[in-house]
């Protein structure tokens, strides 16, 4: 691949900043999203100094500080200003380029965060916000009930049960699931049925805000606590009275998550700035979709506040895992997507629902949902949707399933004969008859996952976690 193919692919499918420069800052690459970033035309950076077009960054240039000492910089907050005068914040990390042991360069990969920053700041600076006290409750609601938590399998009514327990009680809630299992809506459901329900329920997200925006957010500021700042309440003291939910929690520096254990167990805090503090009856709900104890031992987590946290600990069961609930599902969204898409169709072909039936749906609820509106859109009105209304990915994925059907079709059944010529062994002989007889069960029973596991006598879990294990294996 030659450079002009590579910079134009760079330019035209990453979404993220990047600027390469050698090791006395002559920048070598410098794509299109960077130059948006920083106001700034590609050829007029390209082949220059770095502190020559951007000579506001003297003295504090990631770049030219990991070309000085060799170590990356990770996740690091910089604010500068272009030839313009235009502010730039950008969320940055930077890695040295080696060579023969010498370093001769640093690639920088940026996230643009000014919008998020100026949206925070006339949060925290501006008085032209109506003051919390003045706020209707449905500016701050949840609109989510459990009633609205579709499914009838176990795993998804003991969340259920679960979730309405800890809605009696003003313990705080840690929510584990994996990402679009519908945890939101089960924080929004607690509140819905528990007594602060007509108290705020504010939503945030820990992830996207760097960590003195974030802390500013939820503590508030007090008026000459730093230049700019007025009395204004942060996320805690909006939500008095209700819940707060916070999302991706292990997001959160470790700093933060201090701050906030001494919320969760005295039920005060004090402002950025302020020498008074403020009391809040607040209820936490948080949220992760990775495994807390892994964050713990990463140290994305503090020990203490899971613990905290996890007064009532509840897991969301992914899709694959719900047995039953697809079909549930699915005739729900197609109904709500005909509504919203003006379209009515004859019904989906068997082979489309079998596969849905056996796929594992590692996006959960919200790739089935966004599976049916992408289909629903494509297809006629009136019409049926079939195999060709599905996504490429999944596509190839049925496929796949279908050629290694077709694969294991034609092999030798082995016999005990080529046992005693050693041509296989005891342990392969079982697993090669198991593998057959999974195949013409799936192929028999039309690769519908719950009637080929009926016909196997397994569960169709197990039978899900058999053909997992084939896939790897193979």
């Amino acid at each position: 691949m030659d450079k002009e193919t590579l910079i134009s692919l760079i330019n035209n499918n990453i979404k993220e900043g990047i600027h390469i420069v050698d090791s006395q800052g002559k920048t070598l690459l410098y794509n299109n999203t960077m130059a948006d970033f920083e106001g700034m035309e590609v050829n007029a950076v390209l082949n220059k100094r770095l502190l020559e077009v951007l000579p506001s960054l003297q003295g504090k240039s990631t770049l030219m500080q990991v070309i000085a000492t060799g170590e990356p910089i990770i996740m690091n907050y910089q604010t500068y200003f272009n030839k313009d005068g235009k502010q730039i914040s950008t969320l940055n990390s930077t890695w040295p380029i080696e060579k023969d042991g010498k370093i001769i360069g640093a690639v920088e990969i940026a996230k643009d965060v000014s919008i998020i920053e100026r949206t925070v700041n006339k949060f925290l600076f501006s008085n032209g916000y109506v003051e919390k006290d003045n706020k209707k409750d449905s500016d701050v609601s949840a609109k989510y009930t459990l009633d609205d938590i579709l499914g009838n399998s176990p795993e998804i009514l003991n969340a259920k049960q679960i979730a309405n327990m800890a809605s009696k009680t003003d313990s705080s809630v840690l929510i584990i699931g994996e990402s679009g299992t519908g945890k939101e809506l089960f924080a929004q459901s607690i509140h819905n049925s528990s007594k602060r329900r007509y108290k705020p329920f504010i939503a945030e997200n820990c992830a996207a805000f760097p960590e003195t925006l974030l802390e500013g957010l939820l503590f508030g500021t007090a008026k000459g606590g730093f230049t700019g700042a007025i009395d204004r309440a942060g996320l805690l003291e909006q939500a008095d009275g209700g819940t707060l939910l916070l999302d991706e929690i292990n997001s959160m520096p470790l700093g933060l998550q201090a701050k906030l254990l001494r919320v969760l167990q005295e039920s005060k805090f004090r402002p950025i700035g302020s020498t008074k503090e403020i009391e809040v009856n607040v209820r936490i709900i948080a949220i992760t979709n990775k495994d807390p104890f892994k964050l713990i031992k990463d140290g994305e987590l503090r020990e203490d506040l899971f613990y905290r946290l996890s007064v009532v600990n509840l897991y969301i069961p992914p899709l694959r895992n719900r047995d039953g609930d697809i079909e549930i599902l699915k005739n729900f969204f197609v109904k709500a997507l005909e509504k919203k898409l003006n379209k009515t169709i004859s019904g989906i072909d068997s082979s489309v629902i079998n596969f849905l039936n056996s796929y594992s749906w590692p996006g959960n609820v919200r790739e089935l949902q966004h599976v049916l509106e992408g289909a629903l859109n494509i297809v006629e009105n009136s019409g049926v949707i079939g195999l060709e209304h599905l996504p490429y990915y999944m596509k190839k994925h049925f496929h796949n399933q279908i050629a290694d059907v077709n694969i294991h079709d034609d092999e030798e059944v082995h016999t005990l004969n080529m046992l005693e010529n050693k041509k296989i062994g005891l342990s392969e002989y079982i697993y090669e008859i198991e593998q057959q007889l999974i195949n013409q069960a799936l192929k028999i029973n039309g690769f519908n996952i719950t009637k080929a596991a009926e016909s196997l006598g397994i569960t169709r879990q197990g039978l899900q976690y058999k053909l997992r294990k084939n896939l790897l294996q193979n």
